[in-house]
């Protein structure tokens, strides 16, 4: 390992989410602290992204990949940095309607070099629109 040892690193896990939850004690020892380094940093650090909105993002996501183990965090996560039930509602209903606009575009083989440059058509449009 890098620096710390496994019972150090697993002292912080246990400090900062009140128990080593049991898939980070399956973590191999050489892996471990950059694991939970990434883990602290990305799920309970303040980013750019502030961490209502990327729990958020994460629903979004896993309503895609169909983990529910995945879903059950980030829905959790959202709620404990205060998303509200129906924000949680809305970020699934928006994975759906954006993946079947992804469907529908692949599906139908729409040109890309049009559809990008209607894109910043519509960007121009609606930035003098609001300006």
């Amino acid at each position: 390992m890098a620096g710390r040892n496994r019972g150090e690193i697993e002292a912080e896990v246990k400090d900062t989410l009140g128990l080593v939850p049991h898939f980070f004690s399956r973590i191999p020892d050489d892996l471990l602290e950059h694991e939970w380094e990434i883990f602290k940093k990305l799920e309970l650090g303040e980013t750019l992204i502030p961490n209502k909105y990327k729990e958020l993002m994460g629903v979004a996501v896993h309503a895609e990949t169909k983990c529910r183990y995945c879903t059950l965090f980030h829905t959790e996560a959202a709620k404990l940095f205060g998303a509200t039930d129906e924000e949680i509602q809305e970020a699934a209903h928006y994975a759906k309607s954006t993946l079947g606009w992804s469907a529908y575009l692949n599906g139908m083989q729409e040109d890309y070099d049009t559809f990008a440059q209607e894109l910043g058509q519509i960007k121009d449009y609606l930035s003098a629109k609001a300006g």
